[in-house]
């Protein structure tokens, strides 16, 4: 009988752009305080890309890194999973771009676009090909730069997000690793979280950059993201038989601090036990979990042997989780 094959976290890396944006920054932008931020986000800053920035550049420092951790070299990469909803072009893929860049070979490279669920659906992805053999290692990458298509004069929206970017290489390995993923979207609400044009629908040149920006009814999606959340870590704890005081770590979507309290509550986890950097970051949507997983493995809170669990809610909408061993 075949060794049962798993995919676990070999190394993992971020890259954050240099300029910062405070809420005093945004209080000169728009009509808001930093208390009103930090009072209904948590958020008291975010980075946000240089003019001649792309999403590519950041997910190329961030996949450096982590090849660099998992002691690969870039010829070593079977397949490349990149989640993202601000691409560099439409196409070819950023995963196109961004494996010549990193000089990966004639791997297989495709992005994935679940909005801030992104880089949990491409961890899902890389998971399964692992699994059937099909790939010994896999580079995931979640990158954003969301302040591209955000409305500076929407003090609902431009408050919220910010740029970044976060990889991390799985490997097959005989010991468990990534224990389980559960994939879910509802397209029933996507007119409460959206970005109203596209290729085939048409752009707005008349409208704030040329139409593209972040539109979102907020109070309706905190509510959805709330009940959802709760919703997939108890599928998520059931399907593993596994209770929720075992957790060692939650490190969830950063995209506002009270959905994090709620959710955190909901495992009856001490917030010591939450990885929070929302309050430097903002929300990156697809790179939230994969900086937050760093910037723990980095600073040696995440230690190897620890269950963690990985959640995200995004613009859909769609939700993820994956339950894992380090």
């Amino acid at each position: 009988m075949s060794e049962r094959i798993y995919a676990r976290i070999s190394g993992t890396g971020h890259c954050l752009p240099e300029r910062v944006m405070t809420n005093l920054d945004l209080e000169k932008l728009v009509d808001t305080s930093d208390q009103w931020i930090q009072e209904r986000t948590g958020i008291k800053e975010r980075r946000v890309v240089a003019d001649d920035q792309t999403t590519c550049d950041l997910a190329e420092v961030a996949s450096k890194r982590a090849l660099e951790a998992a002691g690969l070299a870039p010829s070593d990469i079977d397949l490349l999973v990149v989640g993202t909803t601000t691409p560099d072009l439409v196409f070819p893929s950023t995963a196109c771009l961004l494996q010549h860049r990193l000089g990966l070979g004639e791997c297989g490279a495709f992005d994935v676009n679940a909005a801030c669920s992104g880089f949990v659906y491409a961890l899902s992805v890389a998971d399964q090909f692992i699994r059937s053999g099909q790939a010994k290692h896999v580079l995931v990458v979640g990158a954003e730069t969301l302040t591209r298509m955000l409305d500076w004069g929407d003090r609902q929206t431009c408050v919220l997000f910010g740029d970044g970017a976060g990889a991390a290489v799985l490997s097959a390995d005989s010991a468990p690793g990534i224990l389980s993923t559960h994939l879910h979207a509802n397209g029933a609400h996507a007119d409460l979280l959206k970005v109203d044009v596209g290729v085939s629908r048409g752009f707005k040149p008349d409208e704030p950059r040329a139409g593209i920006s972040v539109s979102m009814r907020g109070n309706e999606v905190f509510k959805v993201a709330v009940n959802t959340l709760g919703r997939i870590v108890e599928e998520t704890l059931e399907a593993n038989g596994i209770d929720r005081s075992e957790l060692d770590w939650l490190i969830p979507h950063q995209a506002n601090l009270r959905i994090i309290k709620a959710t955190a509550k909901k495992l009856d986890m001490s917030m010591d036990q939450v990885i929070v950097t929302v309050d430097k970051h903002g929300n990156t949507s697809a790179a939230s979990v994969p900086l937050a997983l760093d910037e723990a493995i980095r600073s040696g809170r995440v230690e190897r042997g620890q269950l963690i669990l990985l959640e995200a809610f995004g613009g859909g909408f769609t939700w993820a989780s994956a339950l894992l061993r380090y």
